[in-house]
């Protein structure tokens, strides 16, 4: 049974008629307008809607960075009260600093906690080696491509073991192939780790092709418009992009979008 389908499994994101107001010079501008999402524990969770629409504001306020103007976020139960406990978040630019090592950046995420320990080093050897960074673990960031920086970016976030992971539309500026293989390897790391995965993205497919559920948002000020379970097998090849029921899913949540006016059929 897919894990977005399991009726009564443990919420591990509650977001309860959430909003966002930002205040400017002109006066109050809405981002967000009574969100209601239920996100289970170990759920892959893609958010998927037009620029502008406030997927990244949402995906702030439930990493603690922004407080929500109206509403409630829990966290495992708990009212969020800034950055919860055990998250990673991927942001659209890998945010790599350019004086420490590929090693070092990965290595930041436990140094808020501590000095780093040698188990921590070979957990982060480990996960650069399997994304394909293990040369270059000494090199600098200025030293690698853009797909290699953004690979060390999740390392780093993996690092900690997160229950709670946040990715907002990290492969966006990476090439085809590139970002098909991440989306490999991603979707291997959730298929092992099971970890509660909140998605941001722009593309149709990437979402369908990662996620147990697509959440919908329509324009600015955002709110959900629909959600849809997607009910393929897993593990997922890049080969199902090519049956029918993926082809379905993709037509499905375009032609919603046609409907709201935000594309063209």
């Amino acid at each position: 049974m897919e894990i977005g389908s399991r009726r009564g499994a443990d919420i591990h994101v509650a977001i309860q008629k959430v909003g966002k107001v930002y205040a400017s010079p002109r006066g109050p501008v809405p981002a967000l307008v009574d969100v209601d999402l239920d996100i289970h524990a170990g759920e892959f969770v893609s958010i998927v809607g037009p620029s502008g629409c406030g997927k990244s504001t949402l995906l702030k306020l439930v990493a603690g960075l922004e407080e929500a103007s109206s509403g409630r976020i829990l966290i495992e139960g708990h009212s969020l009260g800034g950055p919860p406990d055990n998250l990673g978040v991927v942001f659209q630019r890998d945010v790599l600093l350019d004086w420490r090592t590929i090693l070092d950046n990965v290595l930041l995420s436990v140094e808020f906690r501590g000095k780093p320990t040698d188990r921590d080093r070979e957990r982060a050897s480990a996960l650069l080696a399997r994304f394909g960074l293990g040369a270059f673990e000494r090199r600098f960031p200025w030293e690698l491509s853009g797909g290699m920086r953004q690979r060390a970016s999740i390392c780093r976030a993996l690092l900690t073991d997160p229950r709670l992971l946040l990715m907002d539309e990290p492969f966006g500026a990476l090439d085809a192939m590139t970002r098909d293989d991440l989306n490999i390897e991603l979707a291997r790391i959730w298929q092992e780790t099971r970890k509660t995965l909140l998605f941001i993205t722009h593309s149709i497919a990437e979402a369908v092709f990662l996620s147990d559920r697509v959440v919908m948002m329509g324009r600015s000020p955002g709110m959900v418009v629909d959600t849809i379970t997607i009910d393929l097998p897993r593990p997922r090849s890049l080969v199902v992009r090519e049956s029918a029921d993926f082809a379905h899913y993709v037509a499905r949540i375009r032609h919603h979008f046609a409907e709201l006016g935000i594309v063209k059929e």
